[in-house]
């Protein structure tokens, strides 16, 4: 079965997404900032995957900043009426190029309206809250920040709220504000302290969008994930989003790439299904955290 042709309904929305996206953070220039070495293949990367049946893209404004955007933006505009475009909010990027935390009122509706201004869109989807699973924010500050994006959505700027880079205590304080429909960690084969998490998201039908696919191995678990992809005729990265479509059903693959080729490549994994004895290898891969 394909598991890229299925089609995960968003809980309290009527927007459905195939289970294999595109992430787009990797559309800009190195390290994130600025333009890309060639936007023509930028642009190319996004209308193929489109053209292939992607109907989610994952994306900020705080990418480039705003290059990643203004590219989705003059790649696929008018966009697909089926297309969904999320995006996150809750960090911004410094003249030093470093990642901070943007949770003010000014900055959470500064942010919306530039999501909204380089994508060319009136009302934006889905919306992530992007925190600090590690250091907070605070329930107050969490709280303030959720009330700003709630106060944008009875205006019509938003649609739905989801949260990114979360714990689960941090995602249930947030689901008693307003509903979360979706939430976006890191996560896979050796990166599994969602586990549980996973799970409990699973029961109540709300999506769960894992990153970096391939981070976090050391040079073992890489050797064996790269003998099952040998094993399997696929590449490593096939085999890792064919894994995490195979963990759980509430999860949506978003693997990023600059390439149209290895674009292909990643929307072909949703094909594969990983045989038990290769899975079981797989599994004991993961670090306990």
């Amino acid at each position: 079965m394909d598991q890229g042709s299925e089609k995960y309904p968003i809980k309290g929305t009527e927007i459905q997404l195939k289970r294999v996206g595109f992430g787009a953070m990797r559309l800009s220039g190195p390290g994130i900032w600025g333009p890309p070495k060639d936007e023509r293949e930028a642009i190319a990367v996004l209308r193929t995957a489109v053209d292939l049946g992607v109907n989610h893209i994952d994306t900020s404004d705080f990418y480039g900043p705003h290059i990643t955007n203004q590219i989705i933006r003059k790649a696929l505009f008018p966009y697909p009426t089926d297309l969904t475009i999320v995006t996150k909010v809750g960090y911004k990027r410094t003249v030093n190029k470093d990642w901070v935390p943007a949770l003010s009122d000014e900055e959470l509706i500064s942010a919306i309206h530039d999501n909204l201004k380089n994508l060319d869109l009136k009302t934006l989807q889905i919306v992530n809250l992007r925190l600090d699973r590690n250091e907070g924010p605070d329930s107050t500050t969490l709280e303030r920040a959720l009330k700003v994006l709630l106060d944008l959505k009875k205006k019509g700027l938003i649609q739905n709220i989801g949260v990114s880079n979360v714990t689960s205590e941090q995602y249930a304080y947030a689901a008693k504000i307003t509903p979360i429909v979706c939430v976006q960690n890191e996560y896979n084969i050796v990166n599994r302290q969602d586990d549980l998490f996973i799970d409990v998201l699973d029961k109540a039908d709300v999506a769960y969008v894992p990153y970096f696919p391939l981070g976090g191995f050391q040079l073992i678990q890489s050797q064996i994930l790269g003998d099952v992809a040998r094993e399997l005729n696929a590449t490593p990265m096939q085999v890792a989003i064919a894994w995490l479509l195979q963990r759980s059903k509430n999860i949506l693959a978003i693997p990023g790439t600059s390439s149209v080729t290895h674009l292909r490549e990643n929307l072909q994994a949703a094909t594969f299904v990983i045989p038990p004895e290769s899975l079981d290898r797989l599994n004991s891969l993961h670090r306990k955290n």
